[in-house]
């Protein structure tokens, strides 16, 4: 592989080395199908990958657009795989499930297509749970995909292929989505970043629900400024997405460096009551100091999150149910026993049971941001606990509590879905048996610059994002 290719290069410096010539988009190309072509068959993160004849005729298209000085988008040149969960068109699309094992899509999501506007090259899809349900990366069409950092261990989910693929280097970018943590529980198991934003800030077409707040694709890289450059692609308005946001993808071209002295931030280690374990905990406490060098105050708080189980669960059930419950009936046992649970729940709501739940997430929301009055920033962990056996589906029980169902143990994700509020998983350290731990960065309502900022600034004064998984090096 060249040499001046290196696979751990930020997309920022590639995406400018391909403009200014300095390297070529074919040479990026064939680095990174070297890289899958030696680390993915260890992991399984990658599970359809176009030929690559047709990707290195795509890559010589770009450079051929960059010899003839054409206007080029912000990702230009670079390699990017999709979250199977993703539209693509002519490229097989499975959701995980065996029921679409053979599918192949004849058009692509808007993502998708801001994605590929933005001159990004297609090179497959990244595994995912059965239809993104679970933050445990595995199904019955490709199996587990196994964290990099120890094989016996999982990578999260949903968005564990992706999170993987970044990890070692096979992909510069990738996308994601996130319902209870899916982009921040595999970036905080992987060592890389994952970005949920507000709901609306990067629009979802085609949606059966147009208003619908609880689920958002969005940007994962191996830094904070590669997901900005990210969100310059994939955020902006979209007149068919009822609640995209109208400020335009330029505002994420501004500088991420801010003066943070006064700045207060809340910690805190269990959103009030959760159960996490200390293993967590302290690797998050150990880095508290540097937001502090930082300029900033921290004081441990947390917000009320009263109801937030009870509303999360039912809006997902509810979701569950209207969009399986067609493919539950027809399929039946094909289909996952907890995706067939779910939709059964959903079943059973009622519409006075939504309306009073809808009425608690607003004294939520207005809990919540009251207290971001205060505290500019609520940093937190992002999983209750570390990576865990690959063969263990969900966590069941936590210091010695149980878990009532098989999300239970990512109620520090979804407490935060519930809000809306822009939150990111940044590398913080690793525990003792070397696996990553992230920590959660929650700013206040669509102030995802903010967030991008002290996120930035943490890893910069770290660097932990550079400690990369020994399989992955050469």
């Amino acid at each position: 592989m060249p040499a001046e290719v290196p696979h751990f290069a930020t997309a920022t410096d590639l995406a400018a080395k391909i403009r200014r010539k300095e390297l070529s988009a074919r040479e990026v190309m064939a680095s990174h199908l070297e890289q899958i072509a030696r680390v993915n068959p260890q992991v399984n993160a990658i599970i359809t990958l176009l030929p690559e004849e047709q990707l290195l005729a795509a890559a010589d298209q770009a450079d051929a657009a960059v010899a003839r000085g054409d206007e080029l988008g912000p990702l230009h040149g670079l390699p990017i795989a999709h979250k199977d969960l993703q539209l693509t068109k002519g490229i097989r699309t499975t959701f995980g499930t065996p029921i679409f094992k053979d599918f192949v899509p004849d058009r692509n999501t808007l993502l998708i297509d801001r994605l590929q506007g933005a001159g990004a090259i297609s090179i497959g899809k990244t595994n995912t749970p059965e239809f993104g349900a679970g933050s445990q990366t595995y199904n019955e069409v490709f199996g587990e995909t196994h964290n990099p950092y120890d094989l016996t261990k999982t990578c999260g989910g949903s968005s564990g292929g992706a999170a993987v693929a970044l990890a070692c280097g096979m992909i510069p970018i990738a996308d994601g989505s996130d319902t209870g943590g899916s982009l921040r529980n595999p970036a905080n198991f992987c060592n890389v970043v994952g970005f949920r934003t507000a709901p609306g800030r990067v629009p979802s077409f085609p949606a059966t629900l147009g208003w619908w707040p609880i689920s958002v694709s969005g940007p994962m890289a191996r830094t904070v400024q590669d997901i900005a450059l990210l969100l310059t692609a994939m955020a902006g308005p979209d007149r068919r997405v009822p609640i995209s946001i109208p400020e335009p993808a330029s505002i994420f071209n501004q500088p991420l460096d801010r003066d943070f002295r006064g700045t207060r931030i809340a910690w805190s280690p269990n959103l009030g009551d959760l159960p996490v374990d200390p293993r967590v905990t302290d690797t998050i406490a150990a880095q508290l100091p540097v937001f502090e060098q930082l300029g900033c105050t921290v004081e441990e708080a947390s917000p009320d999150f009263t109801d937030a189980d009870q509303i999360f669960k039912a809006w997902r059930s509810w979701n569950t149910e209207l969009a399986q419950s067609t493919n539950v009936a027809k399929y039946g046992d094909l289909i996952k026993e907890t995706i067939r649970q779910e939709t059964a729940e959903g079943a059973k709501l009622t519409g006075p049971e939504l309306s009073r739940l809808e009425k608690a997430r607003t004294e939520l929301f207005q809990r919540v941001t009251t207290f971001m009055d205060t505290y500019e920033y609520l940093i937190c962990p992002v999983s209750q606990v570390p990576p865990f056996d690959i063969r263990q589906r969900y966590v069941t029980e936590i210091n010695g509590q149980q878990m009532g169902s098989y999300i239970d143990w990512m109620k520090s994700c979804y407490y935060i879905t519930i809000t809306g509020l822009p939150t990111i998983s940044v590398p913080c350290g690793f525990t003792a048996e070397g696996l990553p731990i992230g920590v959660q960065i929650v700013g206040r309502h669509q102030h995802e610059i903010g967030v991008l900022q002290l996120a930035y600034a943490f890893q910069q004064a770290t660097n932990v994002w550079q400690h990369h998984p020994q399989i992955a090096l050469p």
